[in-house]
C-alpha cells in the first residue's frame, strides 16, 4: 500500500538487527472513559515485526529504539494494575514470551503481544497486563522529552492529565521505521 513493501529491512541499523518491513500497524482508537484520558492519536501495533539474528533478543530491541532516537530504555513487564503515562508517549517491545495486555482502560481492547511485536502508546493510553508467560519480558522506550511518570487513575489525575497531555510533543521517528515511519504519518494529521 506505501513505500513498506520490501520484506526486510536492515540496512539503517546496526548489525544483527532487521525488522519487517511489510508490517502494516494495527491501529486502535480509545475514548476518554472519565478516569483514563487515552489519547485522539491512534494506539499503534506492529505484529511480529523485529527478526532476532543473533543475542540477546532484549539487546536487539534497545538497538532497535535507540537507533530510531527512543530511549530511556528498561526492561521488566507490563504492571498489573491498571496506569498510563501522562508525560510522555511510550514503546513496548516483546522481547520474551507472551502476554495479554488490556490497552484503553476498563473499556479499552485485550491484545496478545508476542515476541517481536512492538505497541506505541500515546500519552494517556491506559494499559495493564492481564496475563503472561512466565518468561514474558518486555523492553519500553520514549522519544526525546519529560521522563516518564506513573499515572493511576483517580479523578484528580484524570483532571490533571487532560492539561498535560496535549502539550506532550509528536515524535519525529517511529521506534521501529525511523523517520519515514507508518507512526510519524499516522499521527502526523491526528488529533
Amino acid at each position: 500500500t506505501s513505500d513498506w513493501s520490501s520484506d526486510v529491512c536492515s540496512s539503517d541499523l546496526p548489525p544483527a538487527m532487521t525488522v519487517i518491513r511489510d508490517i502494516l500497524p494495527i491501529t486502535l482508537a480509545f475514548a476518554d472513559d472519565g478516569l483514563v484520558p487515552n489519547n485522539s492519536l491512534p494506539f499503534v501495533v506492529y505484529k511480529s515485526v523485529v527478526v532476532f539474528d543473533e543475542g540477546p533478543a532484549e539487546d536487539t530491541i534497545e538497538r532497535l529504539f535507540g537507533a530510531n532516537g527512543w530511549g530511556g530504555t528498561w526492561r521488566n513487564g507490563v504492571f498489573d494494575f491498571l496506569h498510563y503515562h501522562a508525560t510522555v508517549h511510550e514503546a513496548l517491545g516483546v522481547a520474551r514470551g507472551r502476554a495479554l495486555v488490556r490497552f484503553g482502560g476498563d473499556r479499552g481492547e485485550d491484545v496478545e503481544m508476542h515476541r517481536g511485536d512492538v505497541a506505541i502508546l500515546p500519552a494517556g493510553t491506559g494499559h495493564q497486563c492481564l496475563a503472561a508467560s512466565p518468561d514474558f519480558v518486555v523492553v519500553g522506550a520514549y522519544p526525546p522529552g519529560p521522563a516518564m511518570e506513573v499515572t493511576r487513575p483517580t479523578p484528580e489525575n484524570h483532571r490533571k492529565a487532560l492539561e498535560t497531555i496535549p502539550k506532550v510533543p509528536r515524535p519525529a521517528t517511529d521506534p521501529v521505521y525511523g523517520a519515514g515511519g507508518p507512526l510519524t504519518k499516522l499521527w502526523s494529521g491526528a488529533g
